[in-house]
């Protein structure tokens, strides 16, 4: 796992995120710093850290700066983004949530083969009864 970095501020202590949830949240947190927006953005520590979570209070005004491990930059998805942006439109702020994958087994079933068997049929023609109403 590549882990990215933010700066914020003028804090001694970096914060390091997973590069893809990162990249995300970037994307959110930019847009809302552009429109001047001031928010908070909160996480549960991670399970190899002491337990509880964080917030922070962001404002346009304070400096920040991500850093990523990986070079490229992920492809994002659409459903993360939006989930991140509505978070960040209500009054607790963003709030970090793990992406959702489609984790369930995948069954790949092989081709099997089918047998038919066919049994001779007569065939029967069945033509047209017309009725003579004229009774």
């Amino acid at each position: 796992m590549r882990v990215g970095t933010i700066y914020y501020g003028g804090s001694a202590t970096p914060i390091e995120i997973e590069d893809r949830a990162l990249a995300h949240l970037k994307v959110v947190i930019a847009t809302k710093l552009r429109r001047g927006e001031s928010f908070t953005v909160s996480w549960k520590h991670p399970d190899d850290q002491p337990g509880g979570r964080t917030t922070l209070w962001l404002h346009p005004s304070i400096p920040l700066r991500f850093t990523f491990d990986e070079t490229e930059s992920p492809e994002l998805s659409r459903e993360w983004l939006e989930e991140l942006a509505t978070s960040a439109h209500s009054s607790g702020g963003i709030v970090l949530v793990a992406e959702h994958f489609d984790t369930g087994p995948v069954i790949v079933q092989e081709p099997t083969s089918l047998t038919i068997e066919v049994a001779e049929v007569d065939v029967v023609k069945v033509g047209r009864i017309e009725s003579d109403d004229t009774e």
